[in-house]
């Protein structure tokens, strides 16, 4: 027993030795791991709460489009840009508020809620919003600027209705070679998506509206004498 209790009081030597030297250490590290995983939770419970208020003022929003009331359009389009901007929310809301702005024939304001959507949405949502801004820059007839909308890359699904709304810029602006040019390119691409089932609903384009489409951007091509 004494010689158990000897080895006992070296075993205990020894580990208050090792907790003098290292033991500020090991505090220190399970401290921080500890802040990591209340840091994560945190932020998960914060992006959780920002989805959901965001959800209900973009829900506000829908009906106040609904209703036309423009008002309270612009003032739950303006708190969800402010407040949650960072949120898909905030995109599709500045979506659907440029549009009830165009029905209510205000062009000017309609135009920055699309700029925003442009230049703080994600992947398919920017490229929606380009689509939007280059169309309502077209019915301005500020042709350079839809121009520069449209110029860039974007996700596949968009890139034949990028190169068709191309070919309707260069149209208006009598340059006929180059829209055709456009629209070739256009038919192309859709060829290429559907041959590849790579065909997506972004737009929500149905396989036979999808063949609609194609058609329609063939007729463009074909009133500027080109053929497929």
């Amino acid at each position: 027993m004494a010689t158990y209790d000897l080895e006992e009081q070296e075993q205990l030597a020894e580990i208050k030795a090792w907790w003098k030297q290292y033991g500020n250490l090991v505090i220190n590290v399970v401290t921080a791991a500890a802040i990591v995983v209340i840091a994560w939770q945190g932020w998960n419970w914060y992006q959780r709460s920002q989805s959901t208020q965001a959800a209900g003022l973009y829900n506000v929003l829908q009906r106040a489009a609904q209703e036309k009331d423009l008002q309270k359009v612009k003032a739950a389009s303006g708190e969800l840009l402010e407040k949650f901007g960072g949120t898909s929310y905030a995109t599709l809301g500045s979506m659907m508020a440029a549009k009830a702005l165009i029905d209510a024939d205000d062009a000017k304001t309609a135009k920055l809620q699309l700029q925003w959507a442009v230049e703080h949405g994600k992947d398919e949502l920017r490229d929606l919003a380009r689509l939007r801004l280059a169309s309502l820059l077209i019915d301005e007839k500020t042709y350079d600027e839809a121009l520069k909308v449209v110029d860039g890359s974007s996700g596949p699904a968009f890139e034949p209705r990028f190169s068709d709304l191309r070919g309707d810029v260069l149209r208006a602006q009598g340059k006929k070679a180059e829209a055709a040019t456009a629209y070739q390119s256009a038919l192309d691409k859709l060829d290429t998506l559907a041959k590849a089932g790579k065909e997506k609903d972004a737009q929500g384009w149905q396989e036979q509206s999808g063949a609609i489409y194609r058609e329609l951007v063939q007729q463009k091509l074909d009133s500027l004498g080109g053929s497929k």
